[in-house]
């Protein structure tokens, strides 16, 4: 890139926590950071160089904010592809490319492409609707996933008898084997337009089963470094098969045989990864900002071991958001609270996310344990 990096304008797609965390690192770099987010409340509202309210999924605000940025990103995957394109073809530099958007934004081509690149996926058919799951003759019990929009645990669905089957989604699903997983997992990789290639050490995901939510995200993994290496392996293999610049969260479970199978992708830093602005020589953010600025890629190694616990609004509460606990919390070495600045909480909502760090791995997961009853955002 002929022009230095604070010289340029980087347009952000969502003003969430996601950009949040992405504009305190362009911060490090003088970056001049936009923002379009049709929420007036959106976290990166008063952080954010420019700050524009509007919908990301219409063509018209998409291009024109688009127009005025020299780098493109995303931080949700549910924008405006036909503006991205259209702002491709006249040189602007969109990272992740739309085609690739466009992919992810689709669960069905999602694995149609691990089928076609020969990613170890767990068995699926596509269909539309109740009556052809009820044609289908898939094995009971399965996973019902809506193709489109789902996010944060919502459009995906257990169907474990053809009673379920009143209850389903309707219109374009997949629907997929039920996986006998031992963990989920997750590797993020990033690929700058060089080609050059970094992958984070593999992290172990603990989920809320009411919300398929990620309660504990424990790294280092401590799974035997052949299934480390597998793991990361797979996810290079996925970037190199899309040809992606920017960052890719690769979702993956290890059965109890020892296989991986790939869940799902995300194109952008992810919740996954969020343990790295404390835990690794480099975070997801700054690793984005490299990647899609085709700078070298950081070093993506554990300083130590993190433990990461996001902060979901208690259940029951509705309204503008205070953190019980806080002090609490605060007491213990080696905690990093990260609050999203979202004014108000509801059940489950991601408010923020605290970092433990330690030396002692079974530490950190017992003052992780504590802060996830400590600490409590109510209203």
């Amino acid at each position: 890139m002929a022009k230095q990096i604070s010289d340029l304008k980087l347009g952000i797609l969502g003003g969430g926590q996601l950009g949040r965390m992405l504009i305190q690192e362009a911060i490090n770099y003088n970056l001049t950071t936009m923002v379009l987010d049709p929420d007036t409340h959106a976290p990166c509202k008063h952080i954010a160089n420019t700050f524009e309210c509007g919908s990301i999924t219409d063509y018209d605000t998409v291009y024109n904010f688009g127009k005025k940025a020299d780098v493109i990103t995303i931080e949700i995957e549910k924008v405006n592809i036909e503006a991205l394109e259209q702002l491709e073809k006249e040189g602007k530099l969109v990272f992740p490319q739309s085609r690739v958007i466009r992919l992810i934004q689709d669960k069905g081509v999602q694995k149609q492409f691990f089928k076609e690149n020969d990613i170890p996926t767990a068995p699926f058919i596509l269909v539309n609707g109740r009556q052809e799951m009820l044609n289908s003759n898939f094995a009971f019990p399965f996973m019902l996933k809506q193709r489109r929009d789902g996010y944060d645990g919502k459009g995906v669905m257990k169907i474990e008898t053809i009673k379920d089957l009143d209850s389903a989604f309707e219109g374009p699903c997949l629907i997929e084997e039920m996986v006998d997983f031992e963990k989920e997992i997750a590797v993020i990789v990033s690929r700058n337009s060089n080609g050059d290639v970094r992958t984070f050490p593999m992290v172990e995901m603990e989920f809320n089963p009411e919300v398929n939510l990620v309660e504990f995200l424990i790294s280092p993994s401590t799974y035997p470094e052949p299934i480390q290496q597998k793991a990361e392996i797979i996810a290079k293999n996925i970037a190199a098969a899309l040809n992606i610049t920017g960052i890719l969260a690769v979702e993956m479970f290890v059965t109890r045989n020892g296989d991986i199978l790939v869940n799902e992708l995300a194109p952008r830093p992810h919740n996954s990864g969020h343990q790295t602005i404390e835990g690794n020589y480099v975070s997801q953010f700054e690793q984005q900002l490299r990647s899609i600025f085709n700078l070298p890629l950081g070093d993506t190694r554990c300083i130590t071991n993190s433990v990461m616990i996001n902060l979901l609004g208690e259940k029951g509460y509705d309204g503008v958001a205070k953190y019980k606990g806080l002090e609490k919390i605060l007491a213990l070495d080696g905690v990093y609270v990260h609050l999203y600045g979202k004014k108000y909480t509801k059940p489950f909502r991601k408010m923020g996310h605290v970092t433990v760090v330690d030396q002692n791995r079974e530490s950190a997961i017992e003052k992780a344990k504590y802060i996830k009853q400590a600490l409590m955002v109510i209203a």
